[in-house]
């Protein structure tokens, strides 16, 4: 398995954070509303995001970018309002996933005004972490946990992994209550889910827009979002065949083993090795590309459709103790308690 980052790091790095709770053509509406306003455990699930970055001590300060007549009111909350510590910013969404992301991080560092600067010097090693607005299940923890592996692996663009039997707990259907299903990426070293959390360096990223194609077409149990994207691969002059047999061979593994022919997908996944993975998304991306994994789990669970989240709401409070317990044990008390960092 490629390496977890588990090396030697700055212990005072702190990184700012950003929750991308835009209502762009890549996002999906949940009950036909943008699902960061959704409420699991009496909180909007972007409110529940922020709080939980108060505990992470290498967060400095949070950004959301979105709808802002939407997310000032509900920051002004008294409940939401009494649980923030750090530096807390709204920006008004753009155009879309790449320009929410880029804009504001050019509106973070130091010295920007309203409008954002272009980083200079040493502002293009400044780090970001970016994470979405519907991660239920979530903890500081794991975040924490992240960000430290990201950091020790010196890269320049980190994506979170988690194997499939960390999300067991997640799959199990009880007496009185379903399970959630899950698409993983089949892999020579196993089968694993994208999690939510991006450790970045955006001015190292030379090919930052194809991010937003990747992004849009991440449903890959369409083949229409299959094909757009493999064009997209072909275009780039960097990309080339050898990236188009990668993405195929992963997708191909995939389809075998939803329909239950894991003999096929196992054999497809012995000839896409996570390291070539990276090298390949490094290319296209022109940057340093790792996975960093996490076994916890519950940053890899998002709600994107409507049945998702009626499952979420009615195991809530299961999951969430699951979580807090995994974590604290995966991990150990790595994230801030309460009332520190003030």
């Amino acid at each position: 398995m490629s390496d977890t980052g588990n090396g030697a790091y700055a212990a005072s790095v702190t990184v700012p954070a950003i929750v991308t709770a835009g209502e762009g053509v890549a996002s999906k509406t949940v009950h036909g509303d943008n699902k960061a306003y959704l409420e699991l455990g009496g909180l909007p699930l972007v409110a529940r995001v922020v709080c939980l970055l108060q505990a992470v001590p290498e967060v400095s300060e949070v950004w959301v970018v979105g709808n802002r007549e939407r997310l000032e009111p509900l920051f002004a909350r008294p409940d939401v309002k009494e649980s923030i510590r750090k530096p807390l910013h709204i920006v008004q969404q753009f155009r879309n996933l790449y320009e929410n992301a880029w804009q504001t991080y050019r509106r973070l560092l130091p010295g920007a005004g309203p409008t954002g600067k272009d980083p200079e010097g040493e502002e293009v090693d400044r780090g970001v972490l970016y994470l979405s607005a519907d991660l239920a299940f979530a903890t500081p923890n794991e975040i924490s946990e992240f960000v430290r592996r990201s950091l020790a692996l010196e890269c320049d663009y980190a994506v979170g992994l988690v194997p499939e039997d960390s999300l067991t707990e997640f799959t199990q259907p009880t007496a009185n209550a379903p399970g959630l299903e899950f698409a993983f990426f089949n892999l020579r070293e196993g089968r694993f889910r994208q999690s939510n959390l991006h450790f970045a360096k955006p001015a190292r990223i030379v090919n930052r827009h194809y991010i937003e194609d990747m992004y849009e077409h991440r449903y890959q149990k369409e083949f229409g979002h299959i094909i757009r994207l493999a064009g997209t691969i072909l275009r780039d002059e960097r990309g080339g065949f050898h990236v188009l047999f990668l993405y195929l061979l992963i997708h191909l593994a995939g389809i075998a083993n939803r329909h239950g022919l894991r003999g096929v997908s196992n054999l497809l996944r012995r000839f896409v090795p996570i390291h070539a993975v990276e090298q390949a998304i490094s290319s296209l991306l022109r940057t340093r590309y790792r996975f960093v994994f996490t076994e916890a789990g519950g940053c890899a669970v998002d709600i994107d459709r409507d049945q998702e989240f009626d499952v979420a709401k009615l195991r809530f409070d299961e999951w969430s103790a699951a979580q807090a317990e995994k974590a604290a044990r995966l991990y150990g008390a790595n994230a801030l308690a309460s009332g520190e960092g003030e």
